[in-house]
C-alpha cells in the first residue's frame, strides 16, 4: 500500500457544482480545502469571482480566498511555491487534502510541478503592460518575433496575456521563454486523484446562463462599480467585469454586457473542457446521480 497521504482534486469547467462537492467531501475526509481559482485569491470581488459565500466559507476551512489586494501580482509559480507550503503541515495533521478549482495552471502547478522562471520585477511588468496599451496585441506579437520566434511560433497569437507573459519572462531572464519551458514533473510527497462533475454541455451552458442572472441579481454591477476606477488592474481583467466596465465606459448597453458575460464564461469553459480532455487520469462523476458517494468511492479505490 502507497502510505503517502492523498491530495484529492475537485477541478471542472466554471459553473460545474465543485465548490458544494468540495466543501462535502472536506467534511467526510475531516480536511480542509485549497482554492485553486486564480481569481477567488482576490478580496472585495467575491460576487464576480463566484467565491465561496460565508456559510460555505464556514462549513469547511478555505485556503487562498480573499487574500490578495487587486493591485498584488501573483502567478502560477508563486501559487506553487505558497502551496507546497502549507500543504505538508495540512497533510501531516489530517491525512489528506481537498483542492477545488478550475485554474487548470494552478493545479497542475501543485500536482506536476511547473518551471522554475524568474519573478518578474514591477519594472518589466509596467514596461511591458505600457507596450501592450501603446501598440496592442500586435505589438506584442513583434516584440516576441525578436526575443522568442520559437514559443511565437506556437503561441495562440490572441492570448495577450500569455504573450505578455512570455515578453516578461524573457526580458527577466535575459534568455528566451521557451529555452526555460522543460515541462518536467516534480517529485510530490503526496498522492493525488482528480475528479470533476461532468455535465451534458447543454446542461453545463444551462447552468452558467443561470449563475450569470444570479450573479446579476446578487449585486455583480454594484461590485464592479466599486472597483471601475481600479479597472486597469489585471486581477480585474476578467469575465464578468470586462463586460461591466465597456456598459460602464458606453461602448455597449446593460443588456449586451449581461449577454457579453454568459457568452464569455461558456468560451472559457469550453477552454477547460478542451484542457481537461488531455488528462486521462481525471474522473468523470455523474452529474444524475448523487454525486457524493461516488467521489467518496473514487477516493476509497486509491486509498
Amino acid at each position: 500500500m502507497d502510505e503517502k497521504p492523498l491530495l484529492v482534486v475537485v477541478t471542472g469547467p466554471t459553473g460545474s457544482g465543485k465548490t458544494a462537492l468540495a466543501i462535502e467531501l472536506a467534511q467526510k475526509l475531516g480536511c480542509d480545502i485549497i482554492s485553486a481559482d486564480s481569481r477567488q485569491l482576490y478580496r472585495d470581488i467575491p460576487i464576480g469571482t463566484a467565491a465561496p459565500t460565508p456559510e460555505e466559507l464556514g462549513a469547511a476551512t478555505h485556503h487562498f480566498v480573499g487574500t490578495l489586494a487587486l493591485n498584488e501580482y501573483y502567478s502560477a509559480a508563486r501559487y506553487e511555491e505558497d502551496v507546497m507550503a502549507l500543504l505538508p503541515g495540512l497533510l501531516r495533521r489530517d491525512g489528506c487534502a481537498v483542492m477545488c478549482g478550475g485554474s487548470m495552471m494552478y493545479v497542475d502547478a501543485v500536482c506536476h510541478g511547473i518551471d522554475d522562471l524568474p519573478t518578474v520585477s514591477d519594472e518589466v511588468r509596467a514596461s511591458t503592460l505600457s507596450l501592450y496599451e501603446r501598440e496592442g496585441i500586435e505589438g506584442l506579437r513583434a516584440t516576441l518575433r525578436n526575443l522568442d520566434p520559437d514559443y511565437l511560433a506556437g503561441a495562440d497569437l490572441s492570448n495577450h496575456r500569455r504573450l505578455i507573459h512570455a515578453i516578461e519572462i524573457s526580458i527577466e531572464a535575459g534568455v528566451p521563454y521557451s529555452s526555460l519551458r522543460k515541462g518536467a514533473i516534480k517529485e510530490r510527497p503526496f498522492r493525488t486523484v482528480k475528479m470533476m462533475i461532468d455535465h451534458p454541455r447543454e446542461e453545463l451552458f444551462n447552468r452558467i446562463n443561470r449563475r450569470v442572472d444570479r450573479m446579476m441579481a446578487e449585486g455583480l454591477e454594484e461590485e464592479a462599480r466599486r472597483v471601475y476606477p481600479l479597472r486597469h488592474l489585471n486581477s480585474l481583467n476578467t469575465v464578468g467585469f470586462k463586460e461591466m466596465f465597456a456598459w460602464f465606459d458606453g461602448t455597449m448597453d446593460r443588456d449586451t454586457a449581461v449577454a457579453r458575460i454568459g457568452k464569455n464564461t461558456r468560451v472559457y469553459a469550453k477552454k477547460q473542457l478542451t484542457w481537461l480532455k488531455r488528462d486521462t487520469g481525471v474522473a468523470r462523476l455523474d452529474p444524475s446521480a448523487p454525486l457524493l458517494p461516488q467521489a467518496l468511492g473514487i477516493v476509497n479505490i486509491v486509498i
